[in-house]
């Protein structure tokens, strides 16, 4: 995509509602459903769901998914707790799937 100049964000493939900040991205080098995922420190308009424990590649996790607040589309998922010492830096994270997102420029 071509640079304009504007704070670059990400949002909803579905129907453009911002999710995240491009300062908030802490890495693209996971993995969810449909492929490769982002993490970030935060998100923005979205919708955090029940939380549960899953078995994740890296181990066992309380989860919750989170959903787009504008259209309901299933984003990815909201670290809530980790149980071994080594995956804590990823709670409170969220984990957004790459094709469910699209960058954009304000």
């Amino acid at each position: 995509m071509a640079e304009s100049g504007g704070s670059p964000f990400f949002s909803c493939r579905s129907c453009h509602n911002p999710l995240a900040l491009r300062d908030d991205l802490i890495s693209k080098k996971f993995l969810a459903k449909s492929g490769p995922a982002y993490m970030f420190s935060h998100a923005m308009n979205v919708i955090v769901g029940q939380k549960e424990d899953r078995k994740l590649i890296t181990g066992v996790f309380s989860v919750a998914d989170i959903y787009c607040s504008n259209c309901g589309e299933v984003l990815g998922w909201k670290y809530i707790r980790a149980y071994e010492q080594t995956q804590m830096y990823k709670q409170g994270k969220f984990i957004i799937e790459r094709a469910k997102i699209s960058k954009q420029y304000q």
